[in-house]
C-alpha cells in the first residue's frame, strides 16, 4: 500500500486540528484529575498538562503533539522578549547549551555530539552527503516503512547520480533482520531506517540492525521522529552512528527545529562537512580593519570539532527552542519508561478491540511504540463517525493510526471504540 506524507497530512487530523485553532477561551477545557494534579509529576493520565478544547478526543500525538502549557508559556515569553529591541541577547547561548544537554540526556549522547537542525529531513541529507554517497559511494540499504521523505531523497540519487540502493520491502508490518542481512554486504556504506515507521509503529531492533551493518563496514542512521520522547533511546547501547528528529512531535515542542547527533569519533574521519557558516568556526578573525591585528591575509579561522560546527550553519529557532527547553525538562521528570508504559494498556485495548469492529491490525504484535494503525475499507464513513464524535486521528485512504499520549486515559480509547461500533 503506498503512503505518501500527503496521505499523513490529510484526513480528519487535520479538519479537527483547524477547527481547534478556532476555539475561545472560554471553550477549553483544563481537565482535572487526582492523578496529574499540580505538583504531582509522575502520575498519569496527564490532563492537567494541556490546554485541550472542550469535548474533543485527540488520539494524534504522532502527527502533532500538543505543546504543554508551560512549553506554550515560554514561547509566549520569548515572543515577547523579541518584541523589544535586543530581545534574546543575553539569554540565548544559555539557552542553546541546556536545551543540548537536555537532549543529548534523553538519549544517552555527549552534548559535543548534538547539532541542531530545522528538521528531520536536513539531517539526514546532511549525513548522506557528509558521507560522500551523492557521489556514488557504495550502495546503501532501507526499508519500505522508512520515512518516505528519505526514501525519496535516496530515490533521486539512485535515478540522477546512479547510486546502488537497496530496498528491502515489508512482511506482515514488519522489517525482518534477515531480510536486510540478504542485501547488506561489504560495499555498503550506510544502512538507513526509521527507528518507528510513522506508518505502523513497527520497532526496529536497533542494536540488532547497528551490529549487522558494523559487521559489514557500514553505518547506520535512525530517523528517530516517532520515538524520541515516547520511547526510551540509548545511542549508546544501540551503536547507532547517526540520527535526527524534529521536536514538534513526542518532544512535545514546536516545528523549525529539531536534533542530528553525530557519534564524536566518526566526525571528519568518516563524515565530512557539507556546508559551512559562522557556526562551524572556534573564532574569525579579520585583519583590515582600524586596529586589527596585522596578517598576510584579511581574515585568518579555526575550524570547530564538535558536532555543531559539521552541521550547523547560521542562526537557529528561539520560539521553538524556548518549547523545548521546558518540554524536555517535563519528559524528565515524567520519564520516558514510564511514559511507554502508561500507554500499553491503552494499545492493548486498542489490539483487541478494534478487530472486533472489523478493523485490522497494520501494527505486528508486540509492537510498544506510541503508534497503532488498524486498515480502513471505508474511510468515508469512519471519517464521519470521527467527526462526530470530535475525535482527532490520523485517517489515511485505507487506515486509521492511532497514538496515544501522556494526557490520554482509557476513557478516551473506549469513545473511539463507541464511535466506530
Amino acid at each position: 500500500m503506498p503512503i505518501t506524507r500527503r496521505d499523513l497530512l490529510g484526513g480528519v487530523g487535520g479538519l479537527t486540528a483547524a477547527a481547534a485553532l478556532q476555539v475561545g477561551h472560554a471553550d477549553l477545557l483544563y481537565a482535572q484529575s487526582s492523578s496529574s494534579a499540580a505538583g504531582n509529576t509522575s502520575g498519569f493520565p496527564r490532563k492537567a498538562d494541556f490546554v485541550i478544547p472542550a469535548g474533543l478526543t485527540y488520539l494524534n500525538g504522532a502527527y502533532t503533539h500538543p505543546m504543554p502549557t508551560a512549553a506554550a508559556e515560554a514561547v509566549r515569553r520569548n515572543a515577547e522578549s523579541r518584541a523589544r529591541p535586543g530581545g534574546m541577547s543575553d539569554s540565548s547561548a544559555d539557552l542553546t547549551r541546556q536545551v543540548k544537554e537536555a537532549f543529548a540526556a534523553l538519549i544517552n549522547a555527549k552534548p559535543s555530539e548534538i547539532s541542531f537542525v530545522p528538521n528531520t529531513s536536513t539531517g539526514e541529507n546532511l549525513v548522506v552527503n557528509g558521507l560522500g554517497i551523492a557521489g556514488g559511494r557504495g550502495n546503501v540499504v532501507t526499508d519500505g516503512l522508512h520515512f518516505d521523505g528519505a526514501i525519496l531523497h535516496l530515490l533521486e540519487l539512485q535515478r540522477e547520480r546512479g547510486l546502488d540502493l537497496r530496498i528491502v520491502m515489508p512482511r506482515d508490518g514488519r522489517i525482518e533482520l534477515h531480510d536486510l542481512e540478504r542485501v547488506i554486504d561489504r560495499n555498503t556504506t550506510l544502512v538507513e531506517v526509521s527507528l518507528v515507521a510513522m506508518y505502523n509503529g513497527f520497532q526496529h531492533d536497533l542494536k540488532a540492525v547497528c551490529d549487522l551493518a558494523h559487521a559489514h563496514g557500514a553505518y547506520v542512521y535512525a530517523d528517530i521522529v516517532q520515538a524520541v520522547g515516547a520511547t526510551p533511546i540509548d545511542v549508546r547501547a544501540s551503536g547507532v552512528d547517526f540520527c535526527a528528529c524534529s521536536s514538534f512531535k513526542w518532544l512535545m515542542a514546536d516545528f523549525g527545529l529539531g536534533f542530528l547527533y553525530a557519534r564524536e569519533d566518526l566526525l571528519e574521519r568518516v563524515v565530512k562537512r557539507s556546508q559551512y557558516g559562522y557556526h562551524s568556526t572556534r573564532s574569525m578573525t579579520t585583519h583590515f580593519l582600524p586596529y586589527d591585528p596585522p596578517s598576510n591575509t584579511p581574515f585568518t579561522w579555526e575550524l570547530g570539532t564538535d558536532a555543531t560546527a559539521y552541521f550547523e550553519v547560521g542562526s537557529n529557532a528561539y520560539a521553538p527552542m524556548a518549547a523545548l527547553g521546558s518540554s524536555l525538562p517535563y519528559l524528565q521528570r515524567l520519564g520516558v519508561a514510564a511514559i511507554e508504559a502508561h500507554r500499553q494498556p491503552l494499545l492493548e485495548r486498542l489490539r483487541k478491540e478494534m478487530p472486533r469492529l472489523g478493523y485490522e491490525a497494520a501494527t505486528p504484535a508486540g509492537t510498544r511504540s506510541a503508534l497503532i494503525t488498524f486498515v480502513v475499507k471505508d474511510a468515508a464513513e469512519v471519517r464521519r463517525r470521527l467527526e462526530k464524535a470530535n475525535i482527532n486521528a490520523r485517517l489515511g485512504p485505507h487506515f486509521l493510526r492511532l497514538s496515544p499520549s501522556v494526557y490520554n486515559d482509557l476513557a478516551d480509547v473506549d469513545r473511539l471504540l463507541e464511535a466506530l461500533s
